[in-house]
């Protein structure tokens, strides 16, 4: 590593989140005036090749937690209460599962908390530091669509698709909501392989099982799912959470 006299931090980025280096990515030897790779410059550069991936939680889910409704709320339901157990215990692991590519499936009902626990899993990955790209399948689709009318200089489809394959977490919600074509069947399975071959982890929510996921996204893609996410696939079933009470005691 050559010599160098100062380091700037990088762009944006705030302080070293371990608190070792000046927040460049490099720690400088004030004796010898030589630097050496920070621990977290890597990650720092794996999230810079990320920007441009949708990577917020949604306003409505920032605040979710096990210690707060609706998740304290499911983790007493009879019928929800194993859904949570089973997301405590993939997070307990959480870097080691994302390390070894291992994913999260949850299927089931409309309005069971699907959504609710993937986004959970989202922000604990983000807080640690993880790179994840949050999209609904319809929402993922549009942004590909973008890019084939991509001005100079904008993201291009094979710079997109590869910031969608190297993020740690890829979360899509709604698998199957599209209606099926042959275009769709083609982006699918080209990012599931890709990350399926990379032991990149997904969490993927859906209202179909797999059978019938099979019929609209197709077996290939479902088959590498399977493969991922078979450690922690997550039937959610009951009542529609977002129905008033009055409407489900009825």
């Amino acid at each position: 590593m050559p010599a160098i006299a100062r380091s700037e931090p990088f762009r944006g980025q705030g302080p070293c989140p371990l608190g070792v280096c000046d927040g460049s990515g490099w720690i400088l030897d004030d004796e010898s005036d030589e630097a050496r790779s920070c621990e977290c410059r890597e990650t720092r550069l794996r999230r810079g090749r990320n920007r441009g991936v949708a990577s917020v939680i949604p306003r409505k889910f920032q605040g979710v937690s096990f210690d707060r409704p609706p998740v304290s709320d499911m983790e007493r339901d009879l019928q929800a209460g194993g859904a949570v157990d089973e997301i405590r215990r993939y997070l307990k692991d959480l870097d080691e599962n994302l390390e070894k590519g291992r994913g999260v499936w949850l299927y089931g009902d409309p309005g069971t908390g699907k959504t609710t626990l993937a986004m959970l899993v989202s922000k604990m990955a983000l807080e640690r530091n993880r790179s994840v790209a949050i999209y609904s399948l319809p929402k993922l689709l549009a942004r590909i669509r973008q890019t084939y009318d991509a001005e100079p200089g904008g993201d291009s489809y094979l710079t997109f698709f590869e910031r969608l394959t190297s993020v740690d977490l890829l979360h899509i919600d709604d698998l199957g909501a599209e209606k099926r074509s042959d275009w769709v069947l083609e982006q699918l399975y080209a990012l599931v392989n890709e990350r399926y071959e990379a032991q990149r982890s997904m969490i993927v929510t859906t209202n179909l099982d797999d059978k019938q996921l099979e019929e609209q996204i197709g077996q290939r893609t479902v088959s590498r799912l399977v493969e991922m996410c078979g450690a922690c696939m997550i039937p959610m079933h009951g009542h529609d959470r977002r129905e008033p009470v009055e409407a489900v005691l009825r």
